[in-house]
């Protein structure tokens, strides 16, 4: 038990990297998301051709390519990012991407009956996404969003190629400087604790919007 306490300061330095990153993905990637989404429902047939072709290359490929192309391609160009930059810069945009596509099921998953009631009411484009389109698309796509999440919440084991100091990468020093397996059941203890706190979160307010159906 005192060996498990003792090594708790290191790996919290460790997990303050992987919340944080955690948090600034969805931060970022979900409104981008949204945007992206909203730009291939706009009509218009150029935007549609080049969200289409960015979502098919960010889903298409390895996150990890991702970010390698990021960290070693673009100094080519004289654009230097720092590791914690470079991953972040990879988690949103590749997250946005699938993101995008959650928020466009969700969307086209509206009636079309409700956007000609708001249209009859006067309404426009934008009054009618923000009031009636919207807010029955996050019913519809917690589900899938739930999941896209909790994939989000491994995924930020990633940066251990970046030699970021995450969870993952200090729990590999510790064991090897302790010759102790004991650090990777605490580091799987954090994930799953996460991924817990993630699943009950979505569960409730699945149930909540469920109320407002019955």
């Amino acid at each position: 038990m005192n060996y498990v306490l003792n090594m708790l300061p290191e790996l919290w330095t460790g997990a303050k990297i992987t919340l944080s990153l955690f948090a600034i993905t969805l931060l970022l990637s979900i409104p981008l998301g949204l945007v992206l989404a909203l730009l291939r429902l706009s009509g218009i047939k150029a935007l549609d051709y080049i969200v289409n072709f960015y979502i098919w290359v960010m889903r298409g490929t390895p996150l990890m390519l991702q970010i390698f192309f990021i960290y070693f391609a673009l100094p080519a160009v004289n654009i230097l990012l720092p590791a914690y930059t470079t991953a972040v810069v990879a988690f949103v945009l590749n997250y946005a991407a699938y993101f995008a596509e959650i928020f466009r099921a969700g969307i086209q998953g509206v009636g079309k009956g409700q956007y000609e009631a708001a249209k009859t009411l006067g309404m426009s484009y934008g009054q009618t996404m923000r009031r009636i389109v919207l807010p029955q698309m996050w019913k519809k796509i917690l589900p899938p969003l739930s999941n896209e999440t909790i994939t989000l919440v491994k995924d930020t084991s990633l940066v251990y190629v970046l030699a970021l100091q995450d969870v993952m990468r200090v729990t590999y020093q510790l064991v090897q400087r302790e010759f102790n397996l004991m650090p990777f059941f605490v580091a799987a203890a954090f994930y799953l604790i996460m991924t817990l706190i993630l699943t009950w979160g979505f569960q409730k307010m699945e149930k909540r919007y469920a109320r407002y159906d019955d």
